[in-house]
């Protein structure tokens, strides 16, 4: 029984290996400089009971060093001040458009409805989309996303960090996770089958949009205006991405466990509506995750003792270096420090949200 836990234990590890080694797809791509451009571009925000996060927001984005822009403002029957916040920015600025979406039978409280408002009344056909609650990392933000369109490239992945918290090993686990997201997320799409994005960092031509018939083919479904988006839109020919320093947008993380689970929860459950090679992929490298280390404890708990530790060393390792080329890019490195630890507990959370989403479904947009 034992010789056979090892075997499965070395094949486990090398399906776990070959799967690094595709994430250095990502983690040892040559960064390409790209010429600045001035297409005209449509920012849009979608934004639920969000009056104190648009006061921080908004302000920055009128501050991007960018010359021909727009802002849209979707105020999506929110009960707080969102909409007088939108009304006192715009009467200051003529760069702001809002759409005011009350709520409706057919689609209530659907992120989705809102968002297709907002794209129709959109100036410009090139659209870039982040969240109320976050920020730009700099005001190059919009330049940099927009430098990634070309006459074949129409749709931009961007990434979209969480602020770093002192002593906090939640907001380690949190960034950990989003780093480790970020790099399949990319590394799927340097091999042309890119299968999810961020909403809140995500930009893309209005004819994508209206070529899938929009949010058409997933409207029941209350998540997903950004992955099951790519799902329907996304190829290997029309998608890049862009993670330069300045690109990026920051979120405050959740600060307590049950609220991150929670959030967690509501991303994973459209996984189930993934393409088959996306569901494949995904769930054949988490399940490896889960067996790897379940393996190499029992290993480590038998006589095998040093061949469990010396598969686990190589493992971890290779680990290392491509997700710390990858960290680096990110400007994740802290991330590093704790590693297996990190990844171990983020196995168990996984196997616990998929356990949480069997036996019940999550809430959607507020």
């Amino acid at each position: 029984m034992i010789p056979f836990l090892l075997y499965a234990l070395i094949v486990v590890a090398a399906i776990q290996i070959l799967y690094f080694l595709l994430f250095g797809l990502f983690a040892f791509e040559k960064t390409k400089r790209r010429k600045l451009q001035n297409i005209p571009v449509s920012v849009i925000v979608c934004a639920k009971n969000e009056a104190e996060n648009l006061k921080i927001l908004i302000p920055q984005l009128l501050q991007q060093a960018y010359q021909n822009f727009e802002i849209v403002l979707i105020n999506d029957a929110s009960s707080d001040e969102t909409l007088n916040v939108m009304e006192e920015f715009k009467a200051a600025n003529n760069t702001i458009k809002i759409v005011n979406v009350e709520n409706n039978e057919a689609f209530w409280g659907n992120k989705k409805y809102a968002l297709t408002l907002g794209i129709k009344a959109a100036t410009n056909d090139y659209l870039v989309f982040t969240d109320a609650d976050c920020v730009p990392a700099s005001k190059s933000w919009l330049a940099e996303m927009t430098q990634h369109f070309s006459g074949t490239k129409t749709i931009i992945l961007g990434y979209g960090a969480y602020a770093r918290k002192k002593h906090s090993f939640l907001n380690l686990l949190i960034r950990f996770e989003t780093l480790m997201a970020a790099v399949q997320a990319f590394s799927y799409a340097k091999l042309g089958i890119p299968y999810t994005a961020v909403g809140r960092n995500l930009a893309y031509h209005r004819s994508e949009f209206y070529k899938v018939n929009g949010f058409i083919n997933h409207i029941k479904i209350r998540s997903g205006d950004d992955d099951l988006f790519i799902k329907d839109a996304a190829t290997g020919k029309n998608t890049s991405i862009c993670y330069s320093k300045n690109s990026v947008t920051i979120s405050q993380p959740k600060t307590s466990f049950g609220a991150w689970f929670r959030q967690k929860r509501r991303h994973v459950s459209t996984s189930s509506h993934y393409k088959f090679i996306h569901k494949f992929l995904l769930g054949t490298f988490y399940s490896s995750q889960i067996l790897f280390w379940i393996l190499a404890i029992i290993l480590l708990c038998t006589n095998l003792w040093m061949l469990a530790l010396g598969i686990l060393g190589i493992r971890v390792l290779v680990q290392y270096f491509v997700i710390g080329f990858s960290a680096k890019k990110l400007k994740e490195q802290d991330t590093l420090y704790m590693l297996p630890i990190l990844e171990f507990f983020l196995v168990v959370i996984h196997f616990g949200i998929f356990i949480a989403n069997t036996i019940s479904k999550p809430t959607h947009w507020k």
